[in-house]
């Protein structure tokens, strides 16, 4: 009888940590599944500017270049982490065009028709270009988000990025505007936005700028914006 009760608790002990890894193992997965929302996604990130097109500055010589580039670095980061494939246009400091060709205006042109290739080509489901303000008038701060209106997709993508923006920076009450003038929108085949981050002739926002932390809050506002718009929302 002993030896019959004793082989019972072995099957019932066996069959509990069956159980038991069956469930960790679903949990696993439903964790990991949960946690790559943008699984399967392709998004181009377009730090603009570089090389000897540094665009604007700040008073301090910060350099459009260089945030931009930062910035998508950080969002490029939070984007891989959530299952998306990322690519930038550039991921150094220098301009895509060729090296044969010489003159600012036309090497300018030249990456312009770079960037739109690569977007093109990428087979992406959406890309962000990144930008940065600088004006005569020092008083005025905070970021954008720019679309083209001709894709009807840009605008509801626009909105939820500058609504991510203005409640996480807290330094603006802009929304999200129409722009039909700006090469890459106007020619992309995909949907994408223009992000102004800030204006670096703001001497408040022009240091912040350049400060890790604010950078970061950009990036990740960018990315819960692309978080929203992926789960279907509406601004």
């Amino acid at each position: 009888m002993k030896k019959w009760l004793g082989i019972a608790i072995l099957f019932i002990v066996l069959a509990a940590i069956g159980w038991f890894i069956q469930d960790r193992m679903i949990q696993k997965d439903t964790t990991a599944g949960w946690h790559l929302p943008l699984s399967g996604k392709v998004i181009i990130l377009d730090p603009g500017h570089g090389g000897v097109d540094g665009g604007a500055s700040s008073r301090e010589g910060l350099l459009e270049k260089d945030v931009a580039l930062s910035i998508s670095f950080m969002l490029r980061d939070y984007l891989q982490e959530a299952g998306a494939l990322v690519f930038m246009t550039r991921e150094g400091d220098y301009d895509l065009a060729e090296e044969s060709v010489r003159g600012y205006s036309k090497r300018k042109t030249a990456d312009l028709y770079k960037r739109l290739e690569i977007v093109n080509e990428s087979g992406g489901d959406l890309f962000v270009t990144f930008h940065l303000n600088a004006i005569p008038s020092t008083s005025i701060s905070g970021s954008q988000t720019f679309y083209q209106p001709r894709v009807p997709s840009n605008e509801n993508l626009a909105k939820l990025v500058q609504e991510q923006l203005r409640h996480n920076l807290e330094n603006t009450n802009r929304q999200a505007k129409p722009i039909k003038g700006l090469f890459i929108l106007n020619e992309a085949d995909i949907p994408g936005v223009l992000v102004e981050a800030g204006f670096l002739s703001n001497p408040t926002e022009g240091r912040l700028l350049g400060e890790e932390e604010h950078q970061n809050k950009i990036a990740f506002s960018i990315y819960q914006g692309l978080l929203r718009y992926y789960a279907g929302e509406e601004s």
